[in-house]
């Protein structure tokens, strides 16, 4: 049996357990079997992901952020980035003391460092780099396909407009997709327009199934609805800025002329305790 802290947090109901490890000598490498435990809604705390809070040299990483959030997906597998989860660990961070009271901090993650803004209305904007987008793929539930945009914000997203958010169905499977377009997997979103610059979505997340929320599914729908709507702020010299509505909330993501993202949203810690752990091993 092992005993340690943890702490209980969520972006737009994206959940996630915090594991405070700043040297690796509680969880080391992170078990996957114990994460997806960990994870499990029923027989562990339950959430969508874990975010480890280690200091970057812990992690061989001399010459970046003083703290890296070392995310993993609810069946344990590592994920590169996750954009509600780093508002979540900037908040956590924030709570602790551990950033001297600045304004913003910046954070180590796999898809690089990403900077977090505090809000005077107590929410987070992370600037999430630059995405990528590689033309259209296709996405599919049971019988049916469609159209979808090849965006990675950090992690792989197809997204698709559709008629009804509810044409995807119970999305207790993951949606079919072009293996060869996403050999790691792929993070699925389904969009509706509701208004002007105003889009809602659903999600299937690769190791999580369908989430609540999706921080960089957000902002690759963001960018996919400008697309659709001929908006290009890098040609337009404007940035353009969506509202996008998910089960868990609404961010607000805004593609600005230089390319780069930024996500506006709230994170809140809603619970703390220490574990006397008596499921499988941590390592």
């Amino acid at each position: 049996m092992s005993t340690f802290a943890w702490a209980k947090g969520h972006g737009t109901e994206n959940d996630f357990v915090i594991l405070p490890d700043a040297d690796t000598r509680i969880h080391g490498d992170l078990d996957r079997d114990f994460v997806e435990a960990l994870c499990h809604r029923r027989r562990g705390i339950g959430a969508d992901g874990v975010l480890r809070v280690v200091r970057s040299t812990a992690l061989g990483v001399d010459d970046g952020p003083v703290w890296f959030m070392d995310y993993r997906n609810a069946d344990g597998s590592v994920s590169e980035m996750c954009g509600n989860g780093i508002r979540v660990f900037a908040a956590y961070l924030e709570r602790e003391g551990l950033i001297d009271g600045e304004d913003a901090v910046a954070i180590g993650t796999r898809d690089g460092v990403k900077t977090v803004a505090f809000e005077e209305d107590g929410t987070y904007t992370v600037d999430m780099g630059v995405p990528t987008t590689f033309g259209d793929t296709k996405v599919s539930v049971g019988e049916r396909a469609w159209s979808a945009h090849h965006i990675e914000t950090g992690n792989p997203h197809a997204v698709a407009f559709v008629g009804d958010l509810a044409d995807a169905g119970p999305l207790t499977e993951e949606p079919g997709y072009d293996k060869g377009d996403y050999p790691a997997g792929v993070n699925v979103e389904f969009v509706v327009p509701r208004g002007e610059r105003h889009v809602a979505m659903r999600v299937h997340e690769r190791g999580s199934g369908e989430t609540r929320s999706c921080g960089t599914g957000a902002c690759a729908v963001g960018v996919a609805a400008a697309l659709r709507d001929g908006i290009e702020p890098s040609a337009s010299g404007e940035p353009a800025t969506y509202r996008v509505d998910l089960p868990g909330g609404s961010l607000r993501i805004t593609w600005r002329p230089d390319g780069r993202v930024s996500m506006n949203g709230p994170a809140e810690i809603v619970a703390d305790g220490d574990l006397a752990w008596h499921g499988v091993r941590m390592q």
